[in-house]
């Protein structure tokens, strides 16, 4: 400004083109035609027209002259007040004008222009409505603060605009008044008194009743700026608050409009109103319980300000917002999660730890508009307390929580849930739009410090992205084949599949068609789509991809368009945002960092170790969904580096990497492959026996000539085996146990006899170490005697040499499954000499028992299973250890899970009923769930006739139905205790294949039974005993089926096919009909109707066990309700968040309408509410 001041001391009058100078030496008409065309002038210019500014300063000071100022026409004084209103405008923040008796002048005569706006009807209303709306967007008084006169030129204004005010106005020049008039009290310290009472005096009963427009524009000031009135009107508000309130009127509108005015006195910033008058605070409160939901609405808004205005509140508000995160009206519950979050990104302090976790709870609401809020919310408190560390390291630990909790929302069922966790990762937890480098660093520590379900759903999201990736890969291939009818319905087979990963897939459904239409027509769009999907796109390419994908499918005439949203969620799915080479290459970096010992570990609260576990844990996932990022020299040199630290997980990551990436080393990168093979060998001969295994599998997944390297290794392991020296035999084993699976044609000869001689009869057939004495079942692993690791290990041979071979034509499957059986049935001591400790027995009969469901995996091994043997298989999930018993059940789980073990493997869960412990119940119920939900989903999606009796969830009832008639436990056929057990295991099974009644299944498994009663049991046709047990227990069955469906009895949609192999066929010839009833009478009163609640089916069987039946057998009397004496191996529950969606819309809620009880002030307050 000081050069403009310069310009103005020459006294030079600049005047816009075509204008000639304004004085008193031209007429009226030609100073009102100049003047136009400065006010146009002026009108076009702005801020940033520096040069015009400095041009046009002294004809900005010129039109402030008094010559201008009193001159006698009002058109000239009309329009240089909008010349002076656009100079405050142009010049802000700094006035060209300086005299502080100038200013005054200036304003004093603005607001006497401002009286022309009273004639609506005048020709020149719209100038005066232009200033008016001038100074009021300018907020150009708002000088004046400065003035000492300030007040007087506000009194005035305010005298002025009340005056002016009429019924000819709009709501414009009623909206400019209320702006003009709310920024001078809003952004003054103090208002005069004489200032408030021009305002009040407007809302007198007598001045209403004179202008009722005046009245109004009072009453919307007052309503705009009753915060800032609070403090400076204190002698007004304290009348105001001896007046009663309203608050227990029966008029819901006369509430609302009370809670609303109470509701800014209260939040005001610097009102004492809740601690000066306690008892108006309390009745306030009470109306978050109000019946009328605009009013508990209103009292859930105002608690965002409350909370950050007077924190000491906040104790009064939680339980309050407690309620009302359960309230049923879904707009209130979604509001409270609203007000918590805004105080919160304001300031962590101002919200407690239950606050907090009222929004954590509403994650899990029945509204996806609520948890959608809730999530959003969490994920903004982590982006600014934990990512961007404001708040420092205390509030950074206070909300550690919520990165677990946004991921564990993976495992929910709605996509839209998956969805928004998907890019809440992408955008807030670790944002792809940092720096490589910086981006790398956050996911770096991020998993380091992820509990173990979240890194599991963070797994499951990069492989859902990967595989959804996959899917639209093979539409384009499909699209790009000739035309025909094949290629049609495998585009629609694809493109049914891709629907089926996006919201709302019966809409999605028509929208892929039409992305699969544009693919095939728009070659441009194809291969971007083509570049996204590709192994190689870059995250740099990938956002171009999108962005022009997007811009060629949108339409700027149709701004809502369904179409191109749903693409925008198919890209953001596959968009490799996050990992590229160029990533994974700064990730080792920053792994190689804390290997260094120059990472910022412990600033981020993470151990080195841990950090350094984590990363390589990170980069062997990453190595599953982008292998290819993977292909550089650098990474692999320095995952060569790992392999040489002597941390085994780090090193074993390091492998896994390595199978994962290698595919293409030999050919790129031969100077790796050279130093590489020779590690590789020595950790398969000498290294740890998890390492051994992965080396093993990275020769064979990366070297052409895998068999030269596999005989090297071979030989000297074979011949070093030496059964006296026990812990050097673990490594070879393993070795050879792979070797065997991998290439068993090449070692035929040799593996035959090692498994004959070594395996069987110098390794598992001696005890060589007696065990320890001890009433533990089990023991962390590193005390587990090397004799028995061996043993495991010589088992695991077996069974992967078998695997290898597939076939049993040298009839080594049934001497194996012989051999594995006499295990389980000598309770895990082979020999029976007794030399065994307990652990290592436990070890063995779960080492045997799992080798059975691998064999059970393979086709040409489970013919051969007998079915002693299945359910001697099968009671190992009712064994005494309880390790044991979670083992077993995990790995029966993942068999079927991969659709691998056969059906009647899922009946084994039944057996789980029985479990003492409550959370092992509860993990088998979720199992059972989930592979019935496979199976659905599977023959949805597949049309798999053919295959309808190895995967229909429904055909599992026949083989429970056996499994159970054979159980060592059920020994007196008419045994109420026993058949009561018999009822909970079987309902076990049956409360969730009949949850859901699809094309009539309840029929379907009621004539299922009825066609067993017709058989008899094929594992002893003629033992009347046995098949007096089948059909009781088929009796039990049909029991609970009237019992808890009420469509059993119509026509079953197929005829059910038994299995042969457990049930005979009916005998046609002898017309063998059977339709007695086998249940004891007093049995039937345990058949209630309706469908029990899931923990009262969990709860019924949580009672001490009978010990009936063969002491071998019969697990059920042994298994433990606790741990094993050892602080390893709690049993725990699963650590997922709830299951099951918030109730919350069915929960009572204490609603009261307002009463006499609450405390009121005084009725004379009604007049001031209505006036307000």
């Amino acid at each position: 400004m000081a050069h403009s001041k310069a310009r103005a001391t020459d006294g030079k009058v600049t005047y816009p083109p075509g204008v000639k100078e304004i004085s008193d030496k031209i007429s009226k008409e030609e100073m009102v035609r100049r003047l136009k065309m400065v006010v146009k002038t002026f009108m076009d210019m702005d801020q940033d027209s520096e040069e015009e500014k400095e041009l046009y300063l002294n004809l900005a000071l010129h039109l402030a002259s008094d010559f201008f100022l009193k001159h006698p026409d009002k058109d000239v004084r009309l329009l240089v007040a909008c010349c002076l209103a656009d100079i405050f405008r142009i010049y802000a923040p700094e006035a060209p004008y300086t005299s502080p008796d100038k200013l005054k002048d200036i304003f004093m005569f603005i607001t006497r222009q401002l009286k022309g706006l009273e004639d609506t009807k005048s020709a020149q209303f719209n100038r005066y409505f232009y200033l008016l709306e001038n100074i009021a967007w300018v907020k150009s008084y708002n000088i004046c603060f400065e003035l000492e006169d300030s007040n007087e030129i506000f009194t005035q204004l305010y005298r002025t605009l009340f005056q002016v005010i009429n019924n000819g106005h709009n709501q414009k020049v009623h909206m400019h008044m209320v702006d003009l008039m709310s920024s001078i009290i809003c952004e003054g310290d103090t208002v005069s008194q004489e200032l408030l009472d021009t305002v009040l005096v407007n809302l007198v009963p007598a001045h209403k009743n004179l202008n009722k427009q005046a009245y109004d524009l009072a009453k919307a000031l007052l309503k705009r700026t009753v915060i800032n009135t609070t403090k400076s009107c204190a002698s007004f508000l304290s009348l105001l608050l001896s007046l009663p309130l309203s608050l227990q009127s029966n008029d819901n509108d006369e509430r609302l409009q009370v809670v609303k005015l109470l509701a800014k006195m209260f939040g005001a910033k610097d009102s004492e109103l809740a601690a000066q008058n306690k008892p108006l605070w309390q009745c306030y409160l009470g109306r978050f319980n109000d019946i009328h939901v605009p009013i508990r609405l209103e009292c859930v808004k105002f608690a965002s300000h409350c909370l950050m205005n007077h924190p000491d509140l906040a104790k009064d508000l939680t339980e309050y917002l407690r309620v009302r995160s359960h309230d049923p009206e879904e707009a209130i519950r979604h509001d409270v999660i609203v007000s918590i979050v805004t105080a919160a990104k304001k300031d962590l302090s101002l919200v407690n730890d239950a606050l907090l976790n009222f929004v954590k709870e509403r994650t899990l609401d029945k509204r996806w508009r609520v948890r959608k809020e809730a999530m959003m919310g969490l994920a903004s408190i982590y982006r600014k307390y934990s990512l961007q560390g404001e708040g420092g390291r205390e509030a950074s630990k206070q909300i550690s929580w919520i990165k677990d909790k946004l991921l564990h929302i993976y495992y929910q069922n709605s996509i839209d849930d998956r969805l928004l966790v998907e890019r809440v990762f992408a955008q807030y937890m670790v944002p792809h739009n940092l720096e490589t480098t910086e981006r790398m660093k956050c996911l770096y520590y991020l998993y380091a410090t992820l509990d173990t379900n979240a890194v599991k759903a963070l797994n499951e999201m990069w492989k859902c992205q990967n595989l959804l990736r996959h899917h639209v890969k093979d539409l384009l291939d499909l699209i790009k084949k000739p035309k025909s009818e094949a290629s049609s319905k495998a585009v629609f087979a694809k493109v049914m599949v891709i629907t089926r990963n996006l919201p709302d897939p019966g809409k999605a459904q028509d929208f892929v068609k039409k992305l699969a239409q544009v693919l095939d027509d728009d070659e441009r769009i194809r291969d971007q789509l083509e570049t996204l999907v590709s192994p190689t796109c870059s995250c740099k390419q990938a956002e171009v991809c999108v962005r022009d994908i997007t811009k060629k499918l949108g339409s700027p005439k149709q701004p809502s368009n369904p179409f191109l949203e749903m693409v925008k969620f198919l890209l953001e799915r596959i968009a490799p945002v996050h990992i590229d080479t160029e990533s994974i290459s700064a990730l080792i970096k920053q792994v190689n960092k804390s290997i260094d010992g120059t990472a910022d570990d412990e600033e981020e609260g993470v151990p080195t170790e841990e950090a350094i576990r984590a990363g390589l844990e990170l980069l062997k996932v990453l190595s599953f969904t982008h292998p290819v990022s993977f292909h550089s020299a650098e990474t692999f040199e320095s995952l060569l580096g790992c392999l040489k630290m002597d941390d085994e997980k780090v090193a074993e990551a390091a492998l896994q990497i390595f199978k994962n990436t290698g595919s293409k080393m030999e050919e790129s990168f031969p100077h790796i492959k050279s130093v590489l093979l020779p590690v590789l060998q020595a950790k398969a001969k000498r290294g740890p026996p998890r390492q051994a295994k992965y080396a093993i599998h990275c020769i064979n997944a990366m070297f052409s000539n895998r068999d030269t390297h596999f005989a090297q290794i071979f030989e000297p392991l074979h011949k070093g085996l030496d059964p006296a020296n026990l812990e050097q035999l673990i490594t070879p084993l393993t070795t050879l146990g792979h070797l065997a699976q991998l290439a068993p044609e090449q070692f035929a000869a040799p593996l035959k006899s090692l498994v004959a001689n070594f395996i069987v009869k110098d390794l598992l057939m001696n005890d060589r170490i007696p065990g320890k004495k001890t009433t533990k079942l089990w023991v962390p692993d590193d005390e587990v005697s090397p004799e028995t690791l061996a043993k495991i290990q010589g088992i695991k041979l077996m069974v992967r040499w078998l695997l290898g071979v597939k076939n049993n034509q040298s009839k080594s499957g049934n001497s194996t499954l012989r051999m594995l059986t006499a295990i389980l049935h000598s309770d895990g001591d082979l020999t029976e000499q007794g030399r065994m400790g307990k652990p290592d027995m436990s070890r063995l009969r779960l080492a045997a028992a799992c080798a059975l469901l691998k064999l059970a995996q393979e086709p040409c091994y489970h013919e051969i299973i007998t079915l002693e043997q299945y359910q001697l298989c099968a009671l190992v999930i009712n064994d005494e250890c309880y390790q044991v018993r979670q083992c077993f059940s995990q790995k029966l789980h993942r068999g079927l899970c991969r659709l691998r073990l056969p059906l009647e493997y899922m009946a084994v869960f039944a057996l789980c009923a029985k479990d003492p412990v409550k959370e092992r119940r509860a993990h088998a119920r979720q199992c059972l769930a989930k592979n019935v939900n496979i199976r659905r989903e599977y023959l949805k999606q597949h049309a798999a006739i053919n295959k309808l009796f190895s995967l229909l969830p429904e055909y599992v009832v026949p083989y429970t139905i056996h499994l159970l008639a054979h159980d060592p436990d059920y020994v007196k056929v008419q045994d109420i205790e026993q058949l009561k057990e018999i009822k909970e295991a079987l309902w076990f099974v049956l409360e969730i294949i009949m949850a859901k009644n699809e094309n009539n299944s309840h029929a379907f498994i009621r004539k299922m039974v009825e066609n067993i009663k017709q058989t008899k049991d094929a594992q002893a046709p003629t033992d009347s005993k046995t098949n007096e047990k089948l059909y009781t227990v088929c009796d039990v069955a049909m029991h609970i089926i009237m019992s808890k469906s009420t469509t059993y009895s119509l026509e079953s949609p197929k005829d059910p096919v038994l299995p042969s192999r457990f049930f005979t066929k009916p005998d046609k010839v002898s017309l063998f009909c059977n339709t007695k009833n086998y249940l004891p009478p007093e049995m039937k009163s345990f058949f209630t109707p309706g469908k029990p609640k899931s923990a009262n089916v969990l709860g019924a069987v949580n009672k001490p066990l009978s010990s009936a039946g063969k002491q071998l057998q019969s697990k059920a009397s042994r298994m433990e309700t606790a741990s094993n004496d050892d602080s390893s191996s709690n049993p725990g529950s699963p650590q997922h968040d709830s299951t099951e969606m918030d109730h919350s819309e069915n929960e009572d809620i204490s609603l009261k309408r307002a009463d006499s009880t609450d405390k009121v002030l005084n009725p004379l307050y009604d007049r001031i509410l209505y006036l307000l």
